[in-house]
């Protein structure tokens, strides 16, 4: 097994924490919560009381003013195997980013002190109902009238969609130039907002995932997030980020997957002996373990070469595609390995295989990462003409 270096003694402390936290106030509630297709706003509060959202924020924001991206890393592992609809890593680490490094000052003091506590929930509206990963392809509209924007159109899938207080949403600007997007801060409440169903989804089940739509809605000239036509470039920016920390997200729960396995293979037996000791599990287990350290190896490679500012699409899109095709393949032997146990809700490893499926599709499919990563090695036909 792969001896990780990436973290120091106050990480593996900051570890311990969060992990009597979540054993205390998410994981007795988890059941009730994929029950409701939700989780509480409470739970997110209690988050904000502990420190544990938007660390990087500035300290009179209520922030701890500390951006070491490690941390969120870690809370990623200890909470998403067990509880993968509490999406504390789209809170901080997705949208999170663009209000600290991308907003105005007003806009931080308005929206700051909020998102630390746990009192507004973010969300990032991006795809809509026939866009999924080309943002340029985008429908919502927004229109400056002078001293207000109208935006009008609608967006799916959208993550945390019913509990956000503040969502980003991406909307074009000029219909004649598809990469002329804006972005703009939407509070819940708003006149011309309104949700759509809390769309039922194979896993995932107490992720509030939300349909949006926005008729003749008025933002204020305020809530323009930096240059009205710059928004597509800000969004890439920030997708290297994004698709790092689902990367962590999919290696956490694969190794939950394998840890759980191994205890089932040594406790289950067949023909008087565990199945674990036949060869078939041995092997099984071995090839798993190898592509789980792979997977530790790059996603620690790039969590370093983020904080050194130098992770690139192309290694982030490397580290999103491999890690989510190794969680697919990892909850699908350990379910295997399971024979029909596995195939029931009352063990866990069921959950993991329906929560899998997801990976290789959001924050960019697994056929998106490999055009990105072809592009980068210089296959991309358009600079072949």
């Amino acid at each position: 097994m792969l001896k990780r270096t990436i973290y120091a003694e106050e990480h593996e402390m900051f570890r311990q924490t969060v992990r009597a936290w979540a054993e205390k106030e998410v994981y007795p509630n988890a059941d009730a919560w994929r029950e409701a297709g939700v989780v509480s706003r409470e739970v997110w509060k209690k988050a904000g009381e502990e420190g544990f959202l938007c660390m990087y924020a500035d300290e009179k924001y209520g922030g701890l003013d500390t951006d070491d991206f490690r941390y969120d890393m870690i809370l990623c592992e200890e909470i998403g195997p067990r509880e993968p609809g509490l999406f504390i890593g789209l809170h901080n680490r997705i949208v999170g980013p663009y209000l600290q490094k991308f907003a105005s000052d007003a806009q931080r003091e308005k929206y700051m002190p909020g998102v630390v506590s746990g009192e507004t929930i973010l969300a990032i509206a991006m795809t809509e109902p026939g866009t999924g990963s080309d943002l340029a392809g985008i429908k919502t509209r927004a229109v400056d009238l002078g001293d207000h924007w109208v935006l009008n159109g609608s967006k799916t899938y959208i993550s945390n969609g019913f509990l956000a207080g503040l969502i980003l949403v991406a909307a074009r600007t000029n219909p004649e130039k598809s990469h002329e997007i804006g972005l703009f801060w939407v509070e819940d409440g708003t006149p011309g907002l309104s949700r759509g169903r809390n769309l039922k989804k194979v896993g995932l089940e107490s992720q509030d995932t939300a349909e949006l739509f926005f008729d003749d809605m008025k933002i204020p000239k305020e809530n323009l997030l930096g240059d009205a036509r710059s928004g597509f470039k800000t969004m890439m920016m920030n997708l290297a980020e994004e698709r790092l920390i689902g990367a962590v997200g999919f290696v956490a729960r694969a190794e939950h997957a394998f840890n759980i396995t191994m205890e089932f293979i040594m406790e289950r037996r067949a023909f008087g002996r565990p199945i674990g000791t036949f060869q078939n599990s041995r092997f099984k287990m071995a090839s798993m373990r190898t592509e789980l350290d792979a997977a530790w190896a790059l996603t620690d490679h790039c969590a370093h070469a983020h904080m050194k500012g130098e992770l690139s699409a192309e290694m982030a899109a490397e580290a999103k595609l491999y890690t989510s095709e190794v969680e697919g393949r990892v909850v699908d032997e350990c379910l295997q390995l399971h024979g029909g146990a596995g195939y029931m809700d009352e063990y866990e490893i069921s959950r993991l295989y329906r929560d899998a499926r997801i990976s290789r599709i959001y924050a960019g499919t697994s056929e998106i990462m490999r055009e990105i990563i072809g592009r980068g090695l210089g296959l991309d036909e358009r600079q072949r003409n």
